[in-house]
């Protein structure tokens, strides 16, 4: 070999390597972690693997979901620390969670009997408060995509909820939310906030003595297993946002992205025809289970509840934002 050729041959075979290296990195997948703290059954289970599926599938393998359900990476306080930091990169929290961002006005969502049906619901969600709500959110570095829907709580305990009198010094856990905590008051109820996977092991062992979710949350958790009576009250609801880091997502190929949109688009339809299905089957799969009576309110009783909790909106306007709370009621009532 001519000596003069050698460093020339040894420049190619570097060049060659660097341009088949960056081709094989820039087809390496893009790995999505998405993380959240309920079953792989539930609404928001279900919903976040039919997301994977969809995501995978439209950009031909360039995207991996990777689903951690059950808390198996983060508890209620840790996820969203861990989503600004960019350990995961989606998650689904409940809109309770925001509130500790900074981010008061989600709080409108946990007001009890705000939402008189799932029609009103999605009237405030896919509109213009909606999308105004979600924007809030990306000066903490987070991108909102979606809004999913769980459903309307019921109450649990182990003894009938019927009347606001019978909460009267039962240790109920909520989740970290101050209107929460102000409900649960107005009861007369000693509110107690724990995340959502030491909520069964607490309510077993009689660390609380109730609880509020979702029949979906509590058959998955075998909360009924501990609870002897359950309200189906509709009192309060239960949903969540689906969000992204925002570093991440605005650094994503252009063409990714709006795939992925899309794909959240339809992995969002979904959820909401499992959502109320998922919800009553649970419920009576508590039924069959015969470890727990279920009440069903009359509209005396709902009329009691109404007005025992009216004292919330008046605590709690000013630190949601009235004008957020009149532009809700003024969209439900349409």
């Amino acid at each position: 070999m001519n000596r003069t050729a050698a460093p020339q041959i040894r420049f190619l075979a570097a060049a060659l390597l660097a341009v088949t290296g960056n081709a094989a990195w820039a087809q390496a997948p893009i790995i999505i972690k998405f993380s959240h703290v309920v079953a792989p059954d539930t609404p928001k289970g279900r919903a976040a693997e039919r997301f994977k599926v969809l995501a995978e599938q439209m950009t031909n393998g360039r995207v991996k979901v990777q689903v951690y359900p059950n808390s198996q990476l983060y508890k209620d306080r840790e996820e969203l620390e861990a989503l600004q930091l960019g350990a995961v990169q989606m998650l689904a929290p409940s809109l309770a969670k925001f509130s500790p961002l900074g981010v008061k006005e989600f709080e409108a969502f946990d007001l009890p009997y705000i939402f008189p049906s799932k029609q009103a619901l999605y009237a405030v969600t896919e509109g213009r408060i909606g999308r105004g709500l979600l924007r809030k959110l990306e000066s903490k570095g987070i991108t909102g995509l979606a809004y999913w829907d769980n459903g309307f709580k019921v109450m649990s305990a182990n003894k009938p909820l019927l009347a606001p009198s019978d909460f009267r010094g039962l240790r109920m856990r909520i989740q970290a939310s101050k209107v929460l905590d102000v409900q649960m008051r107005s009861l007369g109820a000693q509110p107690l906030a724990l995340a959502f996977s030491e909520t069964t092991p607490a309510l077993r062992d009689g660390v609380v003595e109730g609880t509020e979710n979702t029949p979906s949350n509590m058959y998955t958790q075998r909360m009924h297993e501990s609870q002897k009576h359950l309200t189906v009250s509709n009192h309060g609801y239960l949903g969540y946002a689906v969000i992204v880091n925002k570093k991440f997502w605005d650094g994503l190929p252009g063409g990714i992205r709006k795939t992925l949109e899309k794909a959240m688009t339809e992995a969002t339809a979904y959820e909401k025809t499992i959502a109320q299905r998922t919800n009553d089957a649970a419920l009576e799969s508590i039924r069959r289970a015969g470890t727990t009576t279920i009440h069903t309110l009359s509209s005396q009783q709902q009329a009691e509840w109404r007005r025992a909790m009216q004292p919330v909106y008046t605590q709690m306007e000013a630190r949601i934002g009235k004008d957020v709370v009149q532009a809700i009621q003024r969209e439900v009532a349409k």
